[in-house]
């Protein structure tokens, strides 16, 4: 696999970086559906490492956003684990369950209306509630319109 890549959009590159990194942090909406499968949906940077989607606040690993920022979250499907519903972060209905050979892709839905796909070993069942477990570093937040060069400035600060 290459060392690094460009993701381009309407002729201009979008981010570059190698391939874990492009597709761990994604840099906007285009770049996160490009590289792979993503639920997205709006949210809020209610401040560093806490941010709010679908009505609920969560731990998070981002940061160097205003408070109360728009944002866009994407949480990758195997990174969603099925869960009872008390136990889940998220609560949601089962729709459809496709088997994929070595795991199933399952189509849920929240109160919401926002469509959660899940790549999971166990199966669901149609019509059933299901929580949704993840763990903060499996969240990440996205802002809209940031530059390549503030993202990475923003991401190389996490390390300091």
């Amino acid at each position: 696999m290459s060392d690094e890549i460009f993701v381009m959009n309407k002729g201009k590159i979008v981010q570059s970086g190698t391939p874990v990194d492009i597709y761990d942090e994604p840099i906007n909406h285009f770049v996160a559906d490009f590289v792979g499968e993503s639920n997205i949906v709006d949210g809020v940077m209610i401040e560093d490492n806490l941010v709010e989607f679908v009505g609920k606040q969560f731990e998070c690993v981002d940061g160097g956003m205003r408070a109360n920022e728009p944002v866009e979250v994407v949480l990758r499907p195997e990174d969603l684990n099925i869960t009872t519903p008390d136990k889940g972060k998220l609560v949601v209905t089962v729709d459809t369950q496709l088997f994929r050979g070595v795991h199933y892709e399952i189509i849920c839905f929240d109160e919401q209306h926002n469509e959660w796909m899940v790549h999971s070993t166990k199966k669901a069942k149609e019509g059933s509630k299901v929580g949704l477990s993840f763990e903060p570093e499996d969240i990440h937040v996205m802002r809209f319109n940031e530059s390549e060069e503030d993202f990475d400035a923003r991401l190389e600060s996490y390390e300091e």
